[in-house]
């Protein structure tokens, strides 16, 4: 016998955490056929709700699954749970609406990393020019070495050892 079950999550954090995406995985692995979540807000305090439809096994298994565990990220206070009588979506449209709300915040984020990446290409390519000019610096210490007085031998290796540090650092083995 099918069954419907509003599901309230509660508490200062449980929006922006994957809760619905938390909650639509763990429908789709008890093969729930009716899902449907949305955030809201109530009394000051985050909520997300759950509208679930199956057979009563399923539903309590849910149940159960929802008051035992929760995103990483998810602060709850507590859930409740009652009977419904309502309409309740489909599972898929469920996933295919996560998948969209997913997409509309990752855009963003993809598209920042894509200017980091081409502002740190930019910063390589003024490395590489950087490092052209590395063999004729070390070509002039090289001269220079025949200047220093043998007292100062000790500060020769120091210089010595700064530029072999400084090629490691710049990939010129």
């Amino acid at each position: 016998m099918n069954m419907k079950l509003k599901i309230k999550i509660i508490g200062p954090k449980v929006h922006d955490v994957g809760y619905r995406v938390f909650l639509l995985k763990h429908a789709m692995n008890l093969a729930l056929p009716g899902l449907s979540t949305y955030n809201w807000e109530e009394n000051g305090q985050q909520e997300v709700i759950a509208l679930v439809e199956g057979d009563e096994a399923r539903i309590a298994a849910f149940r159960q699954m929802v008051e035992k565990n929760k995103p990483e990220l998810a602060e709850v206070s507590k859930v409740t749970s009652e009977d419904y009588n309502g309409e309740v979506g489909r599972a898929s449209e469920v996933a295919m609406f996560c998948s969209f709300v997913q997409l509309d915040k990752a855009i963003p984020l993809l598209l920042d990393m894509r200017d980091d990446l081409k502002e740190m290409k930019g910063d390589m390519k003024a490395v590489r020019k950087n490092t052209d000019t590395i063999p004729q610096i070390h070509e002039e210490i090289k001269g220079m070495r025949e200047d220093i007085q043998p007292g100062y031998g000790m500060h020769f290796r120091q210089v010595q050892a700064d530029i072999r540090a400084i090629k490691e650092r710049l990939g010129m083995q």
